[in-house]
C-alpha cells in the first residue's frame, strides 16, 4: 500500500482555466513551467512541487486524487476550498 506520494500541482481560480491548462499540458506543455507561470500557490516557484506527503496532510479531495493517480499522469481538475488544482504525482512509496 502506498504510504506517501510526491506530487506537484497547479492552483487556479476557475474550472475553465484548469481545463484549458489540462489540455495544454496534455498537448505537450511542460507542467513545471506552467506551474511557475500561473499557479496561485507559493509552490509554483518550485514548478508546483509539494514534496512527499502522507494521508491526512492535504485536504480530502486533493489527497484522494493524488493517492489514486499513477506517477506521471496529470489529474483532471480537482476542486478544493482553495480553488482548482491539476495534480501530477511524481513518485509513490
Amino acid at each position: 500500500m502506498t504510504n506517501e506520494v510526491r506530487a506537484s500541482h497547479i492552483l487556479v481560480k476557475t474550472e475553465e482555466e484548469a481545463n484549458k491548462l489540462y489540455d495544454e499540458i496534455n498537448s505537450g506543455k511542460d507542467f513545471a513551467a506552467v506551474a511557475e507561470e500561473v499557479s496561485l500557490c507559493p509552490s509554483g516557484s518550485r514548478g508546483g512541487d509539494l514534496g512527499y506527503f502522507g494521508r491526512g496532510m492535504m485536504v480530502k479531495p486533493f489527497e484522494d486524487a493524488a493517492f489514486e493517480l499513477e506517477p506521471g499522469v496529470v489529474s483532471k481538475p480537482v476542486q478544493t476550498q482553495f480553488g482548482w488544482h491539476l495534480i501530477l504525482v511524481t513518485d509513490k512509496k
